[in-house]
């Protein structure tokens, strides 16, 4: 019995060990080399940043990568797919100091479109992306092919990654429900739900040029203008000059007055 207490605390070792190192391993492995090269390529909104902001990216980019496991499911992760996926989760929290996605653990790579049973293959996958609930808590699923086309498209206002980390930026008050109390003053919270509701109004009306997808609800509303927000800040601001007001308050970024 000795010799086996023995054994087993040995093998308990041995497994703490082989945990440890394959963390440690991971986390070095997880920042692709030649990263900053690939941000100045693919990503708009770091390629528009001061040096000094650049260098801020850069290092939220890596803390992120350190802290989140992403996986391909179908598909090979890629350097490329690692430096898109961090990015569009910093520039929605790039305003913010020390924000770190405690909500999120893992982001899953599809190929292509997905079902509501996580299927990636068949008919009737419409899906792009999705922040995980109940046993998928903490996980985000994403279409790798949507993944890069939020980024190469620069003037079609959406961006599939981006839109996701609003809906969990949305979630850290505890709900997706549009109303995000954590960025967003009191004071504001009366007139933004207004002019949510107003702006869904005249999107299901046909007046609008924002993605109808916005008129489901008031979640899905903040996701798509954050989007709209982020891709073409120029002009939201020019058709949408509230909205761009509110959402440069609650993102604490000017990116047209490059505040």
């Amino acid at each position: 019995m000795a010799l086996f207490g023995l054994i087993m605390i040995g093998l308990i070792f041995y497994m703490t060990f082989l945990n440890i190192y394959s963390r440690r391993k991971k986390r070095k492995t997880a920042v692709p080399d030649g990263y900053q090269a690939l941000l100045e390529e693919h990503v708009r909104y770091y390629q528009q940043l001061t040096p000094a902001d650049k260098t801020r990216f850069e290092s939220m980019l890596q803390r992120f990568l350190k802290r989140t496991s992403i996986e391909g499911v179908g598909t090979e992760v890629e350097p490329l797919d690692r430096v898109l996926v961090a990015a569009s989760g910093i520039i929605p929290i790039f305003g913010f100091k020390d924000w770190e996605y405690f909500n999120l653990t893992n982001v899953i790579l599809y190929p292509d479109t997905f079902d509501e049973t996580y299927q990636y293959e068949g008919n009737r996958r419409n899906i792009l992306g999705m922040v995980g609930s109940g046993a998928l808590n903490g996980q985000m699923i994403l279409s790798r092919s949507a993944l890069r086309e939020g980024f190469s498209n620069v003037t079609d206002k959406n961006n599939t990654a981006i839109h996701e980390f609003v809906h969990l930026l949305d979630k850290t008050d505890g709900s997706i429900d549009g109303f995000p109390s954590k960025l967003l003053d009191h004071s504001y919270s009366i007139p933004w739900m207004k002019l949510v509701h107003q702006t869904i109004q005249q999107i299901s009306e046909g007046h609008s040029d924002i993605n109808p997808y916005a008129a489901m609800n008031e979640a899905e509303f903040f996701a798509v203008i954050s989007e709209y927000f982020f891709e073409r800040p120029d002009l939201l601001a020019e058709k949408h000059p509230e909205l761009y007001a509110m959402l440069a308050k609650m993102f604490r970024q000017d990116p047209v007055g490059k505040g």
